[in-house]
């Protein structure tokens, strides 16, 4: 499914660039390069890529900063290279719309299944335009949420989840899922993640946030949506 699909890598290193090459050309992906955030952004907004691979530390912007410039505009599926591993830094990537992150140095299998998740999670998104349940309506096409006709202001982080919890109305999703499936297989042990951004959503869209009836957790397994 994700033979042949296109992934621009943005890295000033070119023994990274080169081991990235090598290794995503060897599973039939084809491959862009840009050696900077600047060109990274151009690359991005004339190509298309399904998948940005993004290194942190660029010689001319931060890849924070080229992240944000294309998240603007653009819903591909990010992964963020970073050698910081501060628990700060990687919410900050998270919160601006990076899909995943991999710490350097790094191993090849490891980035090449993320690489097939966010590929797939992505994907996976093509299918109705519209959800509904009950009063709550996300639109995906136009990345908008919106209860009772009114529009709700979501982070990139919060729509994402809410938009699994949603694609999946009415089945329990465990903490691991949802944690592999919003920040990547290396957060399946940081919980705490959803707890607050469940309580950020409940906050925005829940009539009483104490006493939630649209996302509902179910104690020590997961969350899972009401139909309505």
């Amino acid at each position: 499914m994700s033979k042949g699909s296109k992934i621009l890598i943005i890295d000033d290193e070119v023994a990274i660039r080169r081991l990235l090459k090598v290794s995503l050309k060897s599973q039939g992906y084809d491959i862009l390069e840009a050696i900077n955030g600047q060109d990274g952004i151009q690359q991005a907004a004339q190509h298309k890529p399904d998948l940005i691979i993004l290194d942190l530390g660029l010689p001319d912007m931060d890849g924070l900063k080229t992240l944000k410039a294309i998240r603007g505009w653009s819903a591909v599926p990010v992964i963020v290279l970073t050698v910081r591993d501060f628990e700060s830094d990687k919410v900050s990537l998270l919160d601006a719309g990076a899909n995943d992150y991999v710490t350097k140095p790094f191993g090849v299998p490891e980035l090449l299944a993320r690489v097939r998740a966010a590929l797939r999670s992505f994907q996976a998104d093509g299918g109705e335009p519209v959800i509904k349940n009950g009063q709550l309506e996300i639109d995906l096409a136009a990345h908008a949420v919106k209860l009772k006709g009114e529009e709700i202001k979501l982070t990139d982080t919060e729509y994402r989840l809410l938009c699994l919890l949603a694609k999946n109305a009415g089945k329990l999703l465990t903490q691991r899922q949802l944690l592999k499936e919003i920040w990547g297989i290396s957060a399946i042990e940081h919980t705490h993640y959803l707890r607050i951004y469940v309580a950020q959503l409940r906050h925005k869209l829940e009539e009483d946030p104490a006493r939630p009836n649209l996302i509902i957790t179910e104690p020590g397994v997961g969350y899972r949506m009401n139909i309505k």
